[in-house]
């Protein structure tokens, strides 16, 4: 099976590409040599997905990172290098520029990277966004006012949250609101692994807030937006059927992870890439080489989670049964489409996909970068 294959392929040259950081592994880290299937279920049936492009919805993206649809069916896009929030018309392909967002600092793996529409889009027409700054990454919302004239449809920025690390590589990025309508940010540690494990840092970790910004009610230590600890940088967020929430982290040069978050734990980072005998660290339910993955964005359709792979440039379905991997990951659009960054649960069985060939680690051709609609199964 191809996927097998794929997973057991020993792990190449770094190339830096947004986890992987070309120095040594990990000491510390368990390396089984074993694909994620063999070590979450032996006996599991063949895995029987499909992928169908059902046809390409823009194309010309800058450095296309975050993107959200709005309750019209049209897609909201954000240009990392740019600092600009377009919108894009799902049925034409045309984009309009709603405006930039001040005080982007676009650098290396940072600039203006994830949004969200708020759960009352509908009558507070708030855009949220995490971008990184000169000092840090931060989280502000922004009324979207569609009547003003393209390009000054964006309002001043409130921030909600800021002092998140940044660095030149591992700033996170994605945010998403959550079926309890709280927001959901996965950070990076900024290339200072000691942040993961300091659980007054919010580098390096996955945070839960509210809409406004501050703790939200049930949150596991205290007076804080800490949800989960000891990650090395999340950029993938989703939720299943059950509204249980899996995260996609780079690893650095060994071992990539689809994990099921689970409140207060702790995910190993820089003790432990991949899977750990440490009893302390939660396990990742599946694990990629990086040089097959190297993740961005996830999104849950027809029972299976599909996973964005830049490094990888290729779709993962991870299928699932409750919290473990059902059957073999397979792997679709392999270089067909080079760097996958952002993947997005479109309803039913559709997906949209986003490219990422144009953010200076890609080989941009005519066209890139583009959204493409997506059939599943």
């Amino acid at each position: 099976m191809l996927a097998a294959a794929a997973l057991l392929l020993t792990a190449g040259c770094s190339s830096g590409d947004e986890g992987a950081s070309g120095t040594t592994p990990t000491p510390s880290r368990t390396d089984t040599g074993s694909s994620p299937t063999q070590q979450a279920r032996e006996s599991a049936p063949p895995a029987k997905g499909s992928v169908k492009v059902v046809r390409t919805v823009t194309e010309g993206l800058k450095s296309p990172w975050g993107l959200a649809p709005l309750p019209d069916g049209d897609l909201l896009v954000s240009s990392r290098d740019e600092g600009t929030i377009v919108r894009v018309d799902a049925n034409s392909g045309k984009k309009t520029e709603l405006g930039t967002v001040p005080g982007v600092s676009p650098e290396g793996e940072g600039g203006l990277l994830g949004i969200a529409l708020s759960p009352a889009y509908a009558s507070d027409h708030q855009v949220y966004a995490y971008f990184t700054t000169e000092s840090d990454n931060r989280i502000v919302r922004m009324i979207y006012d569609e009547q003003k004239p393209s390009g000054e449809q964006l309002g001043a920025p409130d921030t909600i949250l800021k002092g998140i690390p940044k660095g030149f590589i591992h700033n996170g990025g994605r945010i998403a609101f959550g079926p309890d309508k709280m927001l959901y940010a996965g950070t990076g540690e900024s290339g200072e692994r000691g942040l993961s494990q300091d659980k007054e840092s919010l580098g390096g970790k996955i945070l839960r807030m509210t809409p406004e910004g501050d703790p939200a009610p049930g949150n596991p230590f205290g007076d804080s937006v800490v949800y989960s600890y000891g990650h090395r940088n999340v950029q993938g967020l989703a939720w299943d059927d059950k509204q249980r929430l899996w995260a996609a982290e780079f690893g650095q040069d060994t071992w990539d992870e689809l994990n099921q978050i689970k409140p207060g734990d702790n995910y190993g980072w820089p003790e432990a890439e991949g899977r750990s005998d440490d009893s302390g660290y939660h396990n990742p339910v599946a694990q990629w080489r990086t040089d097959e993955a190297s993740p961005s964005g996830i999104a849950y359709a027809e029972g299976s989670i599909w996973m964005a792979g830049l490094r990888g440039k290729r779709l993962w379905r991870i299928p699932l049964e409750g919290t473990e991997v059902s059957a073999d990951p397979q792997a679709f659009l392999t270089e067909e489409y080079g760097r996958l960054r952002t993947v997005v649960a479109a309803g039913g069985d559709r997906l949209w996909l986003m490219t990422s060939e144009t953010d200076g680690r890609g080989t941009p051709e005519q066209g890139d970068d583009r959204i493409l609609e997506l059939r599943v199964s």
